[in-house]
C-alpha cells in the first residue's frame, strides 16, 4: 500500500508526516523535555550543594585506582549525586 495520491489529500500527509517525526532521533529528544527531567541540574552547567560524605569509587579494569568522589545532596531541588573531586590532595 502507497502513499495517498489524489487533489484532496493534504490533510493525510500533514498528519502522517507529524506522527513520523516522533520517529527521529533529535525530534524527540528536542521535544519531549527529557533534557530538563532527567538532568539533576535542571538543565544548569553548574549547581551549589552540601556535601553528605566523601565516597571511593572503584576504576574499571585495567586501573586499579580508587577515585575520590563525594556525595552532595543539591540545594535547588534537594537531589542526590556523586560528584568527583578533582586533582591530587583536594579531598
Amino acid at each position: 500500500m502507497g502513499k495517498p495520491r489524489g487533489i484532496r489529500t493534504a490533510r493525510k500527509h500533514v498528519n502522517h508526516r507529524r506522527e513520523q517525526r516522533w520517529a527521529d532521533k533529535d525530534y524527540k529528544k528536542a521535544h519531549l523535555g527529557t533534557r530538563w527531567k532527567a538532568n539533576p541540574f535542571g538543565g544548569a552547567s553548574h549547581a551549589k550543594g552540601i556535601v553528605l560524605e566523601k565516597v571511593g569509587v572503584e576504576a574499571k579494569q585495567p586501573n586499579s585506582a580508587i577515585r575520590k568522589c563525594v556525595r552532595v545532596q543539591l540545594i535547588k531541588n534537594g537531589k542526590k549525586i556523586t560528584a568527583f573531586v578533582p586533582r591530587d590532595g583536594c579531598l
